[in-house]
């Protein structure tokens, strides 16, 4: 059984008797002058240090330590220690005369010096150590490296201390053995970041991997000249690339060509793992060079796009620097599936994309730990310490809805970021990669031109992904023998950095000398490397290790069922009445033993009403039933968003919480045996990165229903980039399909700017080339057969849906299960009155709640001759089914469009053009202006005061019926 396995309450007779002897000798270290008399203060110490790390102390001060009480509050340095002197003053009340020499040994006092020592390198060994390939790093200086610092002197280094925790093979050793050992462990070409980890194993299994080889250790002359080839295909293809098409720009490697061989490591040797999907998200810097030599893109195919060929039919493309790929490489462990995701310019908007097709993918692996889909998330400097979805996503990193088992981020170090001309103006932390300790992942600083030093990091790195299922970060620190881009001069604003660069042999050059002077392999063996490779670029041959050409394709997302539909307005969306009644007791069912809140119980008591059909069925009913009717025809689900569980507005209650000890139950993931996954997960507060995980989700997950909501609509501007770069356009940029669904809560009910409008005109600004859908449903029948279409419809867009939030306990919004078993979505509501055609001369057209208090009003005053019509799908637009309910009304006078929004938002400007097409395709050919009624234009979406808000909201219902 593994450390981390053991059952500390093990009461076998063997660890009993462990027990028993471990007690005894606390007694007889009770008893020794060790703990007595003056060497109080040299224990004292030593304990302190022990509060600060338990592993910098010698196992049996631990053990000793580990018995004692604590003190109240935290256990660092800083919490009283009062009780512990009082048991040293006791003992060295009743030892005094046997230890008085000993009270006034120098040599105990130095033994605590040295630990302090040790653990003072474990901490901030890596500012001192040499990480810049450049030089240029002036690293504050370390006083508590120094010996001084710890009242040591040169004095003291043939004198023999014990070694503590630290690893060096032997319990004692000479002072200058140790430092020298520390020096070569922590300060020379990898610098560790691991003493922030409060997990006593995750630390002290990173110190024993660097510890027991010096964080050097020797590989074999086989690995090395591999990574030789690694290297000299990295730099081969830049030197090609600059040489066909200088001064274009591809966001070339040169000075991280160390990234390559990085990459090809961790790929076979998660591989060896067994891993079996491996997926990358991919910074500008270096992409065209993992495409190549790790993806196995071929260069052919990237010369096509250098000389500006159409590889796509349809859709717009993208640049060579933002596209995705995917193959499959043989690895010691079999084959495993490769996908490199699609990227926008918002560089680091790819990396909880990433995470969400890995958990989909591991989903559907059933791979609940996460061994066999690996995510790597590849960064740039600047933008790991700018944006802020890298703190989002490491804070989703080990959370129930989005954790993935651990993701290997690497940050590509170029020193300079993108023009910035000092790490002041790009940072306030000493290192770009601080924020990663939040989530206290490792981090390791790896010199870029130290080859070896960076596949030992890159291999630790994997194994502690592998046994502590956690993130970890590698920072490559190199440099960019470029600009920005190739057509940049970055001497304008980092001439001493560039003069510098200008004489810097490559990393290529400095390893393969490095190999030949070792006698590893001949100078011409390292020659003739370049030779071929770049035979084999002008063969247009692949130049990737292990590709195989012959794919399992098992291993590959099959969207071969949802390619080449042209779009379709309705699906099949009917379901059996009788197993359709079964369904919605089955969903009403809280098991005896559950302790319901009142207010819980009653909203399931009138659920088992509906389902007895002795009341309507409101909104939160029918959307649970779309859902169960869905995980019974095989499809999984999964929904998160801020108060997805109960609803934000407490219409849902999908989750159950037992009253009696906070347990829950959650009725949709137990309904059949063996049925599909049902996921559901309160997110945390966050829109950018959890709505850019589901999307990366969906894109991976084609069968399912896979549902965001907004706390509020409006929150969804929080993540607009995900929708500018991926939701609206990844489709005709990069042919990426995409079934997401948004839930946006969208109303004005008087409750302000920012809680009222999901901001219905951005996405109708986007609409294009049928590239999503955005619908606006009013009636639970309507959101019932609305998701159950975007399933059903093997047409997968995105789909954006304005949902209610008055509506949902509104007494006229109700349905029948008649309505839910044999009905449709109807993208046009006809007028559900009882109006004679003949009278109407006034269509009032609407979307969205307004149309209940347009009925209302209708009612109230008495207007027969007015017509209410219920956009429901504002994109596509229904033309034809518009046109069909229009033209039920022959004495037709007047068209008006009606809505809460202000005159520059809402569906106005985006639709108007729509609705007077179909206004003049009306058979009488009259000429019909269409009128506005709403609330006038303003920079705010809705009015922050109730009064004012109720004066707009009756003014623009009057206007729709009197203009």
């Amino acid at each position: 059984m593994s450390p981390r396995a053991r059952d500390d309450t093990d009461t076998t007779p063997s660890v009993q008797g462990d027990r028993e002897m471990q007690q005894g000798i606390m007694e007889l270290m009770w008893r020794s002058s060790h703990v007595s008399g003056g060497n109080a203060h040299y224990v004292e110490a030593l304990y302190e240090q022990y509060l600060d790390d338990s592993e910098s102390v010698p196992d049996e001060w631990r053990s000793y330590f580990d018995q004692l009480p604590r003190p109240e509050g935290s256990a660092t340095h800083d919490v009283p220690l009062s009780p512990i002197r009082d048991q040293f003053y006791q003992l060295g009340r009743e030892n005094r005369p046997r230890v008085a020499a000993a009270a006034e040994s120098g040599e105990n006092k130095k033994q605590v010096k040295v630990l302090q020592l040790i653990n003072a390198y474990r901490f901030r060994g890596h500012q001192k150590a040499n990480i810049d390939p450049l030089g240029l790093r002036n690293p504050t200086p370390v006083p508590d490296l120094d010996l001084s610092f710890h009242q040591l002197s040169k004095a003291d280094l043939d004198s023999e201390f014990q070694t503590g925790s630290f690893f060096l093979g032997i319990d004692k050793a000479p002072l200058r053995v140790i430092v020298d050992a520390l020096e070569r462990t922590y300060c020379r070409s990898i610098g560790c970041e691991i003493m922030h980890i409060v997990d006593t194993e995750e630390k002290r299994w990173l110190q024993r991997r660097f510890e027991s080889v010096r964080s050097a250790p020797e590989f074999s002359d086989g690995v090395r000249k591999h990574v030789l080839e690694r290297l000299t295909a990295a730099e081969g293809l830049e030197n090609y690339l600059a040489s066909k098409y200088p001064g274009t720009k591809r966001f070339g490697l040169e000075g991280g060509e160390a990234f390559v061989p990085m990459m090809d490591e961790l790929i076979q040797r998660a591989g060896g793992y067994g891993t079996k999907e491996v997926v990358i998200g991919m910074a500008h810097r270096g992409r065209l060079n993992l495409l190549v030599n790790i993806l196995g893109k071929n260069p052919t195919d990237l010369i096509d796009e250098f000389d500006g060929k159409k590889v796509i039919e349809r859709g717009s493309g993208d640049v060579k620097y933002h596209q995705g790929f995917s193959s499959n490489v043989m690895s010691p462990g079999g084959e495993v599936h490769l996908a490199m995701s699609f990227n926008p310019s918002h560089l680091e908007i790819v990396a909880p994309v990433v995470e969400g097709s890995v958990r989909a993918r591991q989903d559907r692996r059933n791979d609940e730990e996460g061994s066999k889909v690996l995510p790597i998330n590849v960064h740039g400097d600047a933008a790991f310490a700018g944006q802020g979805v890298v703190m989002e996503t490491f804070q989703m990193s080990q959370t129930r809805a989005y954790k993935t088992g651990g993701t290997v981020h690497i940050v590509i170090n170029n020193q300079v970021g993108f023009t910035t001309s000092h790490p002041l103006d790009a940072r306030s932390t000493e290192y770009c990669t601080d924020i990663a300790k939040m989530v206290q992942a490792p981090i390791f600083h790896v010199n870029g031109d130290d080859a070896d030093a960076v596949l030992h990091a890159t291999q630790v790195a994997l194994d502690y992904r592998q046994e502590f299922k956690k993130d970890v970060v590698i920072d490559l620190v190199c440099y960019r023998r470029r600009g920005h881009n190739e057509a940049d001069e970055p001497s304008g604003t980092q001439p001493m950095m560039y003069s510098k660069i200008k004489d810097h042999p490559s990393s290529r050059s400095l390893y393969a000398k490095r190999l030949v002077d070792q006698g590893v392999l001949s100078e011409e063996d390292a020659k003739a490397m370049i030779e071929t490779y770049r035979d084999d670029l002008v063969a247009g041959n692949h130049v990737a290790n292990a590709l195989v050409q012959e794919p399992n394709t098992s291993l590959f997302v099959d969207w071969t069922p949802y390619l080449g539909h042209e779009w379709t307005g309705n699906a099949d969306t009917t379901f059996d009445m009788k197993r359709l009644q079964q369904l919605a007791a089955k969903m009403c069912e809280v098991p005896d033993g559950i302790d319901v809140q009142r207010q819980v119980a009653k909203i399931y008591e009138d659920r088992r009403k509906m389902q007895a059909g002795g009341m309507g069925l409101n909104w939160g009913f029918a959307e649970t039933l779309a859902y169960a009717t869905l995980l019974d025809q095989g499809h999984p689900i999964r929904i998160t968003g801020q108060d997805v569980g109960r609803g934000t507005f407490s219409h849902r209650h999908a989750v159950v919480h037992n009253q009696k000890d906070g347990s829950t139950y959650v009725p949709l993931q137990n309904m059949s045996d063996g049925q599909p996954r049902f996921t559901i997960h309160d997110s945390i507060l966050s829109e950018e990165a959890v709505l850019a995980f589901e999307y990366g989700y969906s894109t991976t997950a084609p069968s399912g229903l896979v549902v965001w909501e907004a706390q509020f609509g409006d929150f969804f501007n929080g993540a607009q980039v995900v929708v500018d770069q991926f939701i609206s356009s990844g489709e005709t940029k990069w042919g990426r399909l995409c079934g997401l669904t948004m839930l946006l809560p969208h109303g004005y009910e008087g409750q302000g700017p920012e809680h009222s409008s999901a901001r219905l005109e951005r996405f109708l600004q986007m609409c294009a080339e049928h590239n999503m859908q955005v619908c606006v449903p009013t009636t639970p029948a309507q959101i019932y057969h609305l998701l159950r279409r975007q399933v059903i419809r093997p047409l997968r867009k995105p789909l954006v849906i304005m949902s209610p939030k008055s509506l949902l306990r509104h007494k006229e919004a109700v349905s029948s299960l008649e309505d839910l078993a044999h009905g449709k979505f109807h993208m046009v509501l006809s007028d559900q009155s009882d109006l004679a055609a003949e009278k109407v001369t006034r269509a009032i057209l609407c979307a969205g709640k307004v149309y209940y208090d347009l009925a209302a009003w209708r009612a109230e005053n008495e207007r027969h001759d007015t017509a209410i019509l219920r956009l429901e799908q504002l994109y596509p637009f229904p033309k034809e089914e518009l046109l069909e309910a229009l033209q039920a009304y022959t004495q037709l006078e007047d068209i008006v469009w009606c809505q809460e929004e202000p005159l520059n938002q809402g569906a106005w400007y985006s639709s108007q053009h729509h609705m007077r097409t179909v206004a003049d395709m009306l058979k009488d050919g009259l000429g019909r202006e269409l009128k506005f009624a709403g609330r006038p234009a303003s920079a705010a979406p809705a009015a922050g005061y109730m009064s004012v808000h109720t004066e707009q909201q009756r003014q623009l219902v009057e206007d729709a019926f009197n203009l």
